[in-house]
């Protein structure tokens, strides 16, 4: 939870390091403006190095604060307590800039000199209220993030609640017809249609390939109920790549594509190989050239675009027809 609503990112720190060096270098032009006997360099320095000591100070004090102490504590405190470690920031920032440059020759340090702990008082309540507008821009930002987490989850959801539906009801209908004439086909199929639906409703929509193979294979010996065992799967090594993560049922639904598309009424050889980064389907039965992305096509294509995992491609010649799931280099 404290991740989810707390957690300021390394690029907004960052923005927020140049936002109060910039501060300070405008901090030093008004002050200079308002008293002309200051020394313009040794005035913006001395600002620059405020805003940038506060800055320090609110990382190390809020990030540490963030990890260590908040997920430790009741969740109403924790707004109060960044809110103070912010005006800690702002205090300290100003107290060990002014410290440094104590026995410098600065007029803005001599200046300051008689009532530095007000000003670091003031600096500190200053701090605290740019903290505020601070809280709500990164509760807002990480509130909004949420809101586009979930509507991709729903979408992710929603597509995955389309799959397989024609597969169960032929499954189904194969068991039925297996009942009266091999009661030991039909109870072995049973036992294989309880293992891909119990996979089916896993929650996860990444999954491992040595997994994703595995349901491939169950699907496959259900569906040689059907087609009198005329379906053979010819996979290459994947040992190395056995951990990779594939949205689920990715491989299977190539598959199903292929024994709908290619199957002739003989033995129907399906390919699956692997490259680096692509995971290609084909199969030695009828070719198809003309090849339209429907529902189930449509379903993987988005599915792989809101994991941010790859594309499909289908790869179309006079020797090669096959769907290929191209992965996201990650290196």
């Amino acid at each position: 939870m404290i991740k989810d609503e707390l957690k300021i990112s390394s690029k907004d720190w960052t923005n927020i390091l140049i936002i109060g060096i910039l501060f300070g270098f405008f901090q030093s032009l008004i002050f200079y403006f308002l008293n002309k006997d200051l020394q313009t360099i040794s005035t913006i320095i001395f600002s620059i190095s405020t805003a940038f000591f506060i800055a320090i100070f609110a990382i190390i004090l809020i990030s540490s604060s963030n990890r260590f102490i908040l997920p430790k504590i009741d969740k109403k405190y924790w707004t109060v307590l960044s809110l103070f470690f912010s005006f800690l920031s702002g205090f300290l920032g100003f107290l060990l800039t002014f410290f440094i440059y104590f026995n410098s020759d600065f007029k803005v340090v001599a200046i300051v000199g008689s009532f530095w702990f007000s000003i670091a008082v003031v600096v500190g309540f200053l701090t605290l209220l740019i903290a505020l507008i601070l809280h709500q821009f990164v509760s807002l930002k990480n509130k909004n993030s949420q809101i586009a987490k979930e509507i991709l989850e729903s979408k992710l959801k929603s597509l995955e609640n389309e799959l397989n539906p024609h597969f169960l009801f032929n499954a189904l209908n194969s068991v039925s017809q297996l009942i009266y004439s091999d009661k030991k086909k039909a109870e072995d199929a049973v036992l294989q249609l309880s293992k891909f639906l119990r996979n089916a409703i896993n929650k996860e929509s990444l999954v491992t390939l040595e997994n994703e193979i595995l349901m491939v294979q169950t699907y496959v010996g259900i569906e040689n109920i059907r087609f009198d065992n005329k379906i053979v799967l010819k996979i290459d090594d994947y040992s190395n790549l056995q951990l990779e993560k594939i949205p689920k049922f990715s491989i299977q639904l190539l598959v199903e594509n292929g024994i709908k598309h290619g199957y002739l009424g003989k033995e129907l050889n399906i390919y699956i190989k692997f490259d680096k980064n692509s995971i290609t389907v084909s199969n030695d039965g009828k070719k198809s050239f003309n090849i339209k992305f429907k529902t189930g096509l449509l379903n993987l294509e988005n599915r792989l675009k809101i994991l941010n995992i790859g594309k499909l491609e289908y790869i179309s010649d006079s020797e090669n027809m096959a769907f290929s799931i191209i992965l996201k280099d990650k290196n």
